[in-house]
């Protein structure tokens, strides 16, 4: 069997070079607030201000642009449990290239409504990602599209990895970097790049408590199935693949922690967000912040949060910094 090559900051500088017309350089700013709490100063990557709402856009891309035009021809599939599906459709609709999306019956009928509305045609089945990848294999039997996957894709990964970069080119000191953890994609770029530029920095993967397929799969020394619930951080869950090629070892080669939060870690961190930071932050985007704001962050010197996501239904923010403000005082 072919041995497994990983991607390397020459890869991902690469990607950089490719996505760059097209994707957004995000804000890397100063949280005066979480600067307070930590003792030194904190960043928050932007991610949320991205194409699409999510960091998703530049994995997604790399991958497409990576395609043969008779890959591209056959039109695209993806699973997701909602952003990388939003991305790729949006993406498609701009090259015009037809999409196919298969997600689980669990993810938000919003992501979904979005997802069609950029002409995607979206396929809703089962109750979990791993089950909504099952009918995309057998759609790409049947109809010979061409797979982005969501995660554990050499292309993806690298697509990621420019996050780092950017970070890097603006706070080459940064001692300690928290990333939101699912499948691995994000993390796995982020964290090479981040190692390779500076292998002192501590790099921590942060994921919700209710179902951390990643976190689990770690502490089983193996690719594990875990059942997915209900969770603010919806778009982190999802299992990693038995079948992992990419994200897991890699994951595991430059993770130096992980860190779980609570439903009421999110949502209060959500809150905050928004009503301090002015952010519009989505539950997966809002773990880092949670972490740091619940003391389960450490270590010294300049911290960067990379903020994932910013597609939340406005409802329920809203809701959630009522409450805020009810509980701490407006």
């Amino acid at each position: 069997m072919k041995a497994t090559v990983f991607p390397t900051i020459d890869d991902v500088l690469a990607a950089q070079r490719r996505i760059s017309p097209v994707v957004r350089r995000t804000p890397l700013i100063e949280s005066e607030r979480l600067s307070a709490v930590w003792g030194d100063k904190v960043y928050l990557k932007l991610e949320n201000l991205q194409l699409t709402g999510t960091f998703k856009a530049r994995g997604a891309l790399n991958k497409i642009l990576s395609l043969s035009d008779d890959e591209k021809r056959r039109g695209l599939i993806a699973f997701s449990t909602g952003n990388h599906g939003l991305a790729t459709a949006y993406l498609g609709r701009s090259l015009s290239i037809p999409v196919v999306i298969c997600l689980s019956e669990r993810v938000p009928a919003f992501r979904l409504e979005a997802m069609r509305a950029l002409g995607a045609e979206v396929v809703a089945h089962g109750q979990s990602q791993d089950e909504a990848y099952l009918k995309a294999l057998e759609l790409i039997k049947d109809r010979g599209l061409t797979m982005v996957a969501p995660f554990d894709d050499f292309e993806v990964i690298c697509g990621q990895g420019t996050i780092a970069l950017e970070i890097f080119e603006e706070l080459p000191k940064a001692s300690v970097l928290a990333v939101p953890l699912s499948g691995g994609g994000l993390f796995s770029g982020v964290a090479m790049v981040a190692k390779s530029k500076n292998p002192a920095i501590k790099t921590l993967g942060v994921s919700m408590a209710v179902a951390p397929a990643m976190i689990r799969s770690l502490q089983a020394g193996k690719p594990v199935e875990i059942p997915e619930a209900d969770s603010l951080a919806d778009a982190l869950l999802g299992g990693i693949g038995l079948d992992n090629r990419y994200t897991f070892r890699m994951t595991k080669a430059h993770l130096d922690g992980f860190v779980e939060v609570t439903e009421a870690e999110i949502a209060r961190a959500m809150a905050g967000a928004l009503l301090f930071d002015k952010q519009v932050v989505e539950g997966s985007g809002a773990v880092g912040l949670a972490a740091l704001e619940a003391g389960k962050i450490t270590g010294p010197g300049p911290l960067v949060i990379v903020i994932s996501g910013g597609n939340a239904r406005m409802d329920n923010l809203l809701n959630l910094a009522r409450e805020y403000n009810q509980t701490h005082g407006s």
